[in-house]
């Protein structure tokens, strides 16, 4: 069964503080108008789960959706959006920075990326605050399908050569359009998930 197809909203939150208590968590990232939001409702097979906008930034908290099983999708406040005020970028690097780098129901990062504009300097400052757990990411080249197929393939190539640098991380072509790459994205995520899936908490001892 595919792991997203009951996600279910839970909450959003704005500061660290109101994170709330969960077991694992599967966060999706980007640059503000990458694609991240489709990108969710197609593994979903869903129209609507993750907000899309044609305005970028408009994804200004961290959503938390259920999976069931203890797990959590985290959809992330896109990043990189110039008209957004100066104290929200600021406060929107802060809690990123710390959210990756410290959440220890973290089980890696899903980072999206335009394929015809893929290694930002953003995007490489998000892989460099969250490889530092040593915890996969995963990303998606999205938008591929506006790509020749050659074109397509040699982004993705050059992609995957410059991840090496961060250790654990991957990459591979993703469509919301033509619902490419969902099979193979939802098969590292799940992987990510595999150790935990039968998770039973530990008994509530007796007072």
């Amino acid at each position: 069964m595919p792991i997203f197809q009951h996600a279910t909203f839970v909450t959003s939150v704005n500061q660290l503080r109101d994170l709330p208590p969960t077991v694992m968590e599967i966060a999706f990232a980007g640059r503000s108008n990458a694609g991240k939001s489709s990108a969710i409702n197609t593994l979903a097979n869903r129209n609507r789960l993750a907000y899309v906008s044609k305005q970028p930034g408009r994804t200004q908290l961290i959503n938390f959706f259920s999976l069931g099983n203890d797990a959590y999708l985290v959809d992330l406040p896109g990043y990189g959006y110039a008209k957004v005020p100066e104290a929200m970028r600021i406060h929107w690097q802060q809690l990123l920075s710390s959210y990756l780098s410290q959440r220890p129901a973290l089980r890696g990062m899903v980072l999206v990326m335009d394929a015809r504009h893929p290694l930002t300097p953003l995007d490489r400052q998000m892989l460099d605050w969250f490889c530092v757990t040593g915890k996969p990411v995963h990303v998606l080249l999205t938008k591929s399908d506006k790509l020749s197929r050659n074109d397509a393939m040699e982004t993705l190539a050059m992609v995957r050569k410059e991840l090496q640098h961060w250790g654990n991380a991957s990459a591979q072509l993703f469509s919301s359009l033509k619902t490419q790459g969902v099979e193979e994205a939802e098969a590292v995520i799940a992987g990510w998930l595999q150790p935990f899936e039968n998770h039973i908490p530990d008994p509530v001892a007796e007072p």
